[in-house]
Order: structure tokens, then sequence, then C-alpha cells
């Protein structure tokens, strides 16, 4: 007879092809199989033995008793031992006994809690580990009861509940449960297993039969939620801690890799029964201590007690021998006169399956269809970009030997570097405009990762929904893109956006914390949240306190656009051009480290997405080290970031030194950074009653400087700049050659820009006036006994000579 869910395996299907009279003995985690091949009759008997769960239920209290010395608990379940470690279940039962005596003692420690063991499922596997459970001082108690009891229960004795289908399954549409129709669509429903039991129990047993289209008891998000700290009770000392979390343990009966229990991948062995699972970072290592739930999933649990195991098969087989024997295989299986177990049992008959189990035709089938998969070539992922943040996408992706990368850039020395330091990545140097070429990369992979700056994306978007091919991006999910979201679906394929650090990991931060809230019936109605790519602070070492992990174009444009955010019901925005840096404020939520923040573009926008309507304030922004808003300012004063183009900076033309840039007349010269004011001087000559002078803004240095003469008057001491702030930057009238500033021609602010190529102190040379104007030499000629001289500022056509000269 075979039960429902029973699976063979290859080995089994293997056999049923042959007409040979043997038995064979398949010993599996629930039953033993006994097959007979009988010339061309073959007949399976799956008789179900409780010692194996009655071992996996020994073997986890054993586990358990280990867990908690390693959380700083001494308990009674220290001297039960593996199951192999019994001659019988008999002497496995009287060590259960006496530590149940101790529990019964009081001699469990209170920070502990009660104990509460959940048994999923009704059949002989869940009841082989309740007898086991029943020689523990235990009280059964309802699913609904679980809450209260693993809350105040007594602490003398241990709490356990049975779990049946009507007890956590319901239909996903109106939250009710038909047996009928679950039998027939198990995919219309859905088990609040995560939500109504596992918080409250201590232990779960799962002794339960998953298929492909059943619902699962426990995700991989079901453990992250289940492994969240629990507030610390005002009792708590260090020399008696509390749980890190309610679960601490599970044992897996039904031993089905990837099943109900999703993240047990692979069963444990006799000698290495137990395994660590940390949820947050999803890894399972071979030990008892460390984060996560202990798991245990002996899948041949009868070598452990093997006398019991073997006598049990036997005796349940012996009645069905001489029936089986004397069957007559040359005769059709309607007229054989069977037992109804041995009827069911028949599993081939002349040649062909019966009716019940033409299913493993499909299992063969299947499992052919599934070997071709993976035999098929490999995943091939298609990487846009060769940047800052390529590298680490590119170094997690071949750590799977299956998924080959291809690296496209135009930046022919950074692939090189990547192809040589990492497997299975082809490197093609290409532009991604140009369109043939994207698009028949584009159709040769499964997946591409669009890892360049975000005006580009609408463009590789198109090509990937013309050949079918999902994209990913990093990048702020822009108004192109949202257009094709509705030619995206058209043609079936997935388009990510906002997956990155900001935007991307705070958002996952973000709704798991929203959802926290509201699952305990919180409502938000405030949300803050400030992010940042920060250096560790020793590395904070230069005037940015800041180190660029993506496009430093992108960091630094982000500091003049514009942002809004919702403030107390007020929508606050804030305009572009450099605003966003009077609206900095001091973050002191880690007070060992220096920091502040800013708004980061329009917050209002995930007002929505988040599902927080709700909320009057709504703010997103940018986290940097204190110091960063301060030398952006600077630079914005200055006229550095600035996203207008200048003809000097295009790629054609050959470097320039950046001062030559900053004192251009024509382009907006430093009117901001550099404050011209007249101040009364006590001077020699009487013809010049005032003298010009020079401030330079916070953004350089807070001093005074006087301009240099050219040349001095006979008599007359030049006053020497004042040198007290050796820390601050040199104003350029201190530096040689200088020359004397003519307060009747205004400063304008300079184009901003800034040269990648321009390094070292040559780019701080001033440009001197080239030539003297005709009354300055008339008045050289007329006048040397005075030797009266006056220098002016240069004109554009000098400035413009000068940069030609030096080019």
């Amino acid at each position: 007879m075979h039960p429902p869910g029973l699976e063979f395996d290859t080995l089994d299907l293997e056999c049923l092809k042959f007409g040979l009279y043997i038995a064979l003995y398949l010993i599996t985690s629930q039953a033993v199989c006994i097959a007979q091949f009988h010339l061309g009759v073959s007949f399976v008997i799956c008789l179900v033995d409780t010692h194996p769960a009655c071992s996996r239920m020994i073997n986890i209290l054993h586990g358990m008793g280990l867990r908690f010395l390693a959380l700083g608990h001494h308990t009674p379940f220290m001297h039960i031992g593996m199951a192999h470690n019994y001659r019988n279940s008999s002497q496995a039962v009287q060590a259960v006994r006496d530590a149940g005596y101790e529990i019964s003692l009081g001699l469990m420690p209170k920070s502990i809690g009660p104990l509460t063991f959940v048994f999923t499922g009704t059949g002989n596997v869940s009841k082989g580990a309740q007898e086991m459970f029943n020689a523990l001082p235990c009280e059964f108690v309802e699913p609904h009861e679980l809450k209260e009891v693993s809350r105040t229960g007594d602490l003398r004795k241990v709490y356990g509940t049975v779990l049946s289908r009507h007890q956590h399954l319901v239909r996903k549409t109106d939250g009710v449960y038909d047996p009928v129709e679950y039998d027939k669509h198990p995919e219309l429903y859905t088990s609040r297993f995560n939500n109504d039991i596992a918080p409250y129990a201590t232990c779960v047993i799962n002794g339960i039969y998953w298929e492909q289209n059943t619902p699962r008891l426990l995700s991989r998000q079901d453990a992250q939620k289940l492994l969240t700290p629990l507030q610390p009770s005002p009792a708590a000392t260090e020399g008696c801690p509390e749980l890190p979390h309610k679960l601490v343990a599970i044992c897996d009966i039904s031993a089905d890799t990837e099943g109900s229990i999703e993240f047990m991948t692979e069963c444990t062995t006799i000698d290495s029964p137990f395994c660590m699972y940390d949820a947050d970072q999803h890894i399972i290592h071979d030990s008892v201590e460390g984060l996560g739930i202990l798991m245990c999933s002996i899948d041949n649990l009868p070598a452990q007690l093997p006398i019991e195991s073997t006598e049990c098969f036997g005796d349940m087989l012996f009645p069905y021998i001489e029936e089986m024997l004397l069957s007559d295989a040359s005769e059709p299986l309607e007229s054989q006169n069977y037992s109804p177990v041995v009827r069911d049992a028949v599993i081939t008959s002349n040649g062909s399956l019966t009716d019940k189990y033409k299913y493993i035709q499909k299992l063969r089938e299947n499992r052919e269809y599934m070997l071709s998969l993976t035999m098929d070539k490999k995943k091939k992922v298609l990487i846009l970009g060769s940047g800052y943040v390529s590298e680490p996408v590119i170094e997690y992706l071949t750590r799977d030997p299956n998924v080959e990368i291809t690296a496209a850039s135009i930046m022919k020395t950074q692939l090189e570097q990547l192809s040589k330091k990492y497997n299975n990545v082809v490197p093609i140097v290409m532009n991604i405009t140009e369109d043939d070429r994207l698009s028949s990369l584009v159709k040769k992979h499964n997946l591409v990762i669009s890892l360049l700056p975000y005006s580009f994306h609408p463009l590789v978007a198109k090509k990937c929904i013309d050949s079918r091919v999902n994209l990913v991006t990093a990048s702020y999910l822009t108004p192109e893109m949202k257009e094709l979201q509705k030619s995206a679906e058209a043609a079936g394929i997935a388009i990510i956006s906002e997956v990155g650090l900001d935007p991307g990991l705070d958002h996952m931060l973000a709704m798991e914390c929203i959802d926290k809230a509201k699952e305990v019936g919180a409502e938000v109605i405030s949300y803050t949240s400030f992010c940042g790519g920060l250096p560790a602070p020793e590395y904070s070492d230069n005037p940015l306190r800041y180190k660029f992990s993506w496009s430093p174009q992108g960091v630094l444009l982000n500091t003049v656009k514009s942002a809004t955010y919702l403030k107390d019901g007020e929508i606050i925005n804030i305009p572009a051009g450099g605003a966003l840096l009077d609206s900095v404020t001091v973050m002191d939520f880690f007070p060992g480290l220096n920091l502040e923040g800013f708004p980061n573009r329009d917050s209002t926008k995930y007002a929505e997405p988040y599902g927080i309507q709700s909320a009057h304030t709504l703010l997103r922004g940018t986290l940097r080290y204190t110091g960063y808003c301060k030398a952006i300012e600077g630079f914005v004063k200055l006229g550095l970031i600035n996203p207008e183009p200048c003809p000097m900076l295009s790629a054609t033309t050959p470097p320039v030194k950046w001062v030559i840039i900053l004192l251009l007349p024509s382009h907006r010269i430093i009117r901001e950074a550099i404050e011209i004011e007249k101040r009364p001087e006590s001077m020699n000559r009487r013809d010049d009653s005032t003298r010009p002078s020079i401030i330079w803004k916070p953004a350089l240095s807070n001093r005074k400087i006087s301009t240099p003469q050219a040349r001095q008057t006979p008599g007359h001491k030049q006053t020497p700049p004042d040198n007290s702030s050796s820390n601050t930057l040199q104003p350029i009238t201190q530096m040689k050659p200088s020359f004397l500033i003519d307060d009747s021609r205004p400063f304008t602010r300079s184009q901003a820009a800034l040269k990648a190529s321009n390094t070292g102190t040559e780019c701080c040379q001033p440009i001197k006036a080239t030539k003297q104007t005709e009354e300055t030499r008339n008045t050289n000629q007329t006048n040397s006994k005075t030797n009266k001289h006056r220098s002016r500022l240069p004109t554009n056509q000098d400035v413009e000579k000068t940069i030609l000269t030096q080019q």
C-alpha cells in the first residue's frame, strides 16, 4: 500500500522495470517499504513505525540541552543523550523521565520561561514523537491557548499542542478551510502557522508531508521575524540571561528538504546531527552556538534503534507474506483474490503500471526534464558599466560557477582588470549608444544589470523589452522609466529599479520597520530616514570626509538638486542650485560619530509605496560626516559644481589650469567667494586715500588680505599679508607674481567646472597683466621722479591671450 505523498527515488523507479521475484527493503524516515516483484507483478507495502519519530524526539531534546548551554543555561535536558546511546527505547524513555523529574522540581531556569512544543500532523509520525514527549511532566493545550501559556505557564511542566490542518490552513480569499477543496486545490490555501503558532513555540516537531503546490509552514522571511530579539525584562541579569528569541529548535521528522520548512535545505546525519540556521545571513553552520535556530533532520533514524526497528517492521509485514507468495502473475489483476491491503500495494501488472500508480511515469518524466535543465548552459548576465559599483556585483555573482558574466563598458583598462581578477567574466569594449551591438548583446543574456548613469537606463530598458530580457538597475525610478511599465508588462518581463544602497536597502529596512509597526496595530504618523555610504571613521581623512563609492559626478550634483519633504503636515520645497545645503541637520543618534544630514530628493512620493499616507512627517535624507556640507558649500560658491557645459572642459580641448577658469571674465568670476570692499588706509601718498582689500568667504578663509602693489612708492612700506591662519587656503593675491585689483571693474561668479586631470601645485599660479595702457606708459615717462604706477585687472583679451600662450 503506497501512502499519499510518499515518492519513490531513482532506485525505486528503475527497479519497477524488472519482473524479478525479490524483496526490496527501502527504509525511509517514515516507513519501511517492502517491495516484491513476482513475474511482472510488483507489490509495495509501506509500514509506518513510530520508532524513528521516538528517536528524533530524543535527539531534539538532547540538542535543546546543548543549545541552552550555549546560551548560558544549564538545564535537565543536558542529561539526555542521543538515541543511539541507548540499547533500546525503554532506556531512552527512562532518561527522559529523569529529566522530567528535575523539571517538576522547578530546576528549569526562570529566565528561559515556559517551554512549549508544537507537533504538526496527526499521523503515526507525530504520535511517535508525542509518545516520547509524554515521559515529561507535560500538559497538552489547544493551539489558541499557546500564546497565553508561553507567557504565564508553569515552569514545573512543559506544554504541548497538536496542530491539525483546520487549525492553521485557510483559503486565501476568505480565510475559511474546506478539507475537500484543499485536497483538490491546495494552492488556493495559505498557512497561518507563521503568525498564530510559531511565535509562541520553543520547539517545533514537524511531521507533515509537503508537496510543491501546498502551503509552507515557515519561509525564510518568517524565520527572520521569528529571530527578532525579545524585549529584555527588568529581571534579566548578565548571570542569568534571557533567550534571544522564543523559537529555539526545529525537529523536521518529515526530512523534506526545502519543503514545509523552507530553510531546511539538507538533512543532518547521525555523526553530525545538529546545525544552526542564521536567517539574517541565510547561512547554515554545523554548531549549536551562534545566532539562529537549532535544526535536526536525520533521515536514517531506524539505524539509531536497529533491533527494535527490525522487529517492528518484521511483525507488521509478516501477515501479508503468504498472500503475496501465492499470487499468480499470469492472471489479470482483476481476477486475483487479494485483500484490500495487498491489492492496493500492486504497482505493476502484466507489464504496465496499475491505475493507482500511473503517476510514477510522470515522476520519471519530470525527473528527466529537471535533469536536462541542470545540464543546460550556464545562466548569462550582462553587466553594463565598469565603475565603482560594478566590481562588487561581479564579485558576488561570480561566486556561483554556473553564472557567466559579460561586462560591457567603454573603459578598456577597467574591463581588463575585472576580467583578470574574476573568473567567468567576458569583457566587451563598446559604447552604449551603439544600437545594434547593444541589441545583440541583450538578446544573448538571461538578465541585464545596468550600472550606467541613470540617463542611459531608458535606452537599455527598451532593448530589454524588445528582447524580452529582465532588467535591474540601482538608480531612482525616473519618469522616462515609468513610462515603459506597460511595455514591460506586455513583454512579460520585470524591470526593477532602486535596488542599491540608497535607494534599495533603505527601502527594505523601511518596509520591515513599517510592517512590524502595523503587525502590532500601530499607525505610522512620522517617518524619518537618513542613509549614506560612509567610509570608516579612520579613513575620513580628507576635506570632504568622504570617499566616492559611486559616480563622483552624481555625488556632487546631488548637492545642488532640489528636494521635497513633508514636515508636520506641511510640504517643504527646497529649490535647486545649492539651497539644499542650508537645510543641514546635526545627527546625534550615534553619539560616537560626528554626523550631519540633509534632505534627499522628493520624499513625498514614497508615502503611497510605503503605505504610510497617514504620516504627517516623511523625510528621506543623506548622511555625511560633519564638514562635508561646509566644503561642498564652498565648491558651490566658487562655481565648481555646475551642470552647465563649459567649452574649456570639453573632451577635445587640451588640459587647462582650474585657476584660469575661475578668473576668466567671460565665465562669471568668483563674485560670491571674493568680496571687494574699500577701507581707509593711512597712506603716504596724497592721491590715494583708499585701498582695496580682499575678504575670502568661509569657503576658503575669513581673513582679510591687502592687495600688494606691483611697485612700491618711495618711502612707503608695503603692509605684509596676515599669515596667522596657516591652515587656510592661500588667496590668489598672495601668490607670486601678483596684480592689483581695480575696484572699478566688478567681479562675477565663475563657470562651475573642475578638470579631473588637473593636479599638483602648478595650477595655483595666477595670471599677471601682459601689457600696460598708453596712459600708464606716459605717466612713467613724465613722472619718473615720483615713480607713480598703478597696475590693473587683466581684461578679457589679456586673460584669453595668456591662456592661449600657456596652452
